[in-house]
């Protein structure tokens, strides 16, 4: 034995990430044996060590590496030729030390798994425990704990407890956070004579930024509104609240004067106050895109207002397609706040599509972006299906377009006038 106890320290972490200097740690220990398929099962299925590697180096020579099941030490196998100076190694007593929370525990349970204990455990000098025992070859390994270092190893494990405590607890309340952010998109679907609609989002992370809604007017006028607020993840999602909670509350004292093509003082009035309300109830630097359309149902009229958004798109009986381009900037981002509504009449077999940055801003393993174009070929493709196929057609064609990890959300509304 012999080393002093304040080298003997429990592993907490092979790699400190907070840790300024290049990274550091013992490599392997070679242990020189006979047989490599005998030795690599007394060390996995006796000692229950771990494989770490497996390979045939470039000379064809075998590379074996086991560890113990924490993984902080590897032992190299090498059986050498006979005739080499290494293999007179073998069955000598290395100077290889195993650390553990109970040399007797550990004694008891690889003697039932047939290994040799030629030195039984005893409690030396300097207050720890000690024991010895041998491999298939008879290479000595020392087995070592002492008191310092099994309060050590108990915080850690209180630490990890605790760490797993507080990881569970923050899965939970993110989980309860996706359930409460899903109430906020639409429940149900007001029913339209004129209009088949549908509306998704798949967000990226458990909650995000992107908003769609359906909202009932009053007088057969409808709602549909697609937004994304600016920012990720949980920020984003509270903000995203914020933006459906102000509207909602705008929405249920919305004018119920009746449509005409030149009335277009409401909507105006309506996004002015929202964007009122999202200024003063937000961060300086937070801000949203908004499409908000206002549909009559008898006249099969458009009225929209393009806040800084992706512009929608209309595929025509003709398969052509016109943009709804921006009308305004972004809501949020300033005090004196102007927008424009413009105006749009669908004909029956129109196609309109809403949709967010995460659609034409999706990456494939080449780096390119699904982009405007590919949405609206495939648009053009499926003009023919049904709303909700429709809707399911573009989406699948983003998701196999980009990467298995979806960097954005994707949010989108496909509506067809019957």
């Amino acid at each position: 034995m012999g080393l002093p106890i304040l080298s003997r320290k429990a592993h907490r972490c092979s790699f400190h990430p907070d840790r300024q200097d290049l990274y550091l740690r013992l490599g392997t220990v070679s242990v020189f044996v006979r047989d490599l398929e005998r030795s690599l099962h007394f060390y996995v299925h006796r000692l229950g060590f771990d494989v770490a590697i497996d390979s045939q180096l470039p000379s064809g020579e075998r590379w074996l590496v086991v560890t113990p099941p924490d993984g902080t030490a590897n032992l190299a196998l090498i059986s050498p030729p006979p005739d080499s100076v290494d293999y007179k190694l073998i069955g000598r007593t290395t100077q290889i030390e195993f650390l553990t929370e109970d040399v007797p525990g550990k004694y008891e349970e690889w003697l039932k798994q047939g290994v040799r204990f030629p030195q039984l455990p005893q409690t030396e000098s300097w207050g720890g425990v000690s024991a010895r025992f041998e491999d298939a070859d008879g290479n000595s390994f020392a087995l070592v704990s002492y008191d310092a270092m099994n309060r050590e190893i108990q915080q850690i494990r209180r630490e990890h407890l605790e760490q797993l405590e507080s990881e569970r607890r923050a899965a939970q309340e993110m989980e309860s956070a996706r359930e409460t952010q899903a109430r906020l998109f639409p429940q149900c679907q007001p029913a339209l004579t004129s209009l088949e609609y549908c509306g998704l989002c798949m967000q990226a992370r458990v909650v995000g930024g992107d908003y769609y809604d359906f909202i009932e007017l009053g007088r057969d006028r409808f709602g549909l509104v697609i937004g994304d607020v600016s920012g990720k993840g949980t920020a984003a999602a509270l903000l995203m609240a914020n933006l459906q909670a102000h509207l909602r509350n705008l929405c249920a004292s919305y004018s119920s004067r009746p449509f005409t093509p030149f009335a277009v003082e409401q909507p105006q009035r309506f996004l002015r106050a929202l964007n009122r309300l999202f200024l003063e109830n937000t961060a300086d630097n937070a801000f949203a895109t908004l499409f908000f359309a206002e549909y009559d149902d008898k006249e099969r009229h458009l009225r929209y207002a393009n806040c800084g958004h992706l512009p929608a798109l209309v595929l025509n009986g003709d398969e052509s397609v016109d943009h709804l381009d921006p009308t305004c900037t972004v809501i949020g981002a300033f005090k004196e706040w102007e927008c424009s509504v413009q105006e749009r009449q669908l004909r029956a077999g129109d196609r309109l599509v809403l949709y967010t940055d995460g659609v034409t801003e999706s990456f494939n393993e080449l780096g390119e972006e699904f982009g405007e174009p590919r949405l609206v070929e495939a648009l053009q493709r499926h003009r023919n299906l049904p709303a909700p196929e429709l809707l399911k057609s573009l989406v699948n064609e983003v998701r196999r377009f980009g990467t298995e990890t979806q960097n954005d959300d994707i949010t989108m509304i496909v509506a067809q006038c019957r």
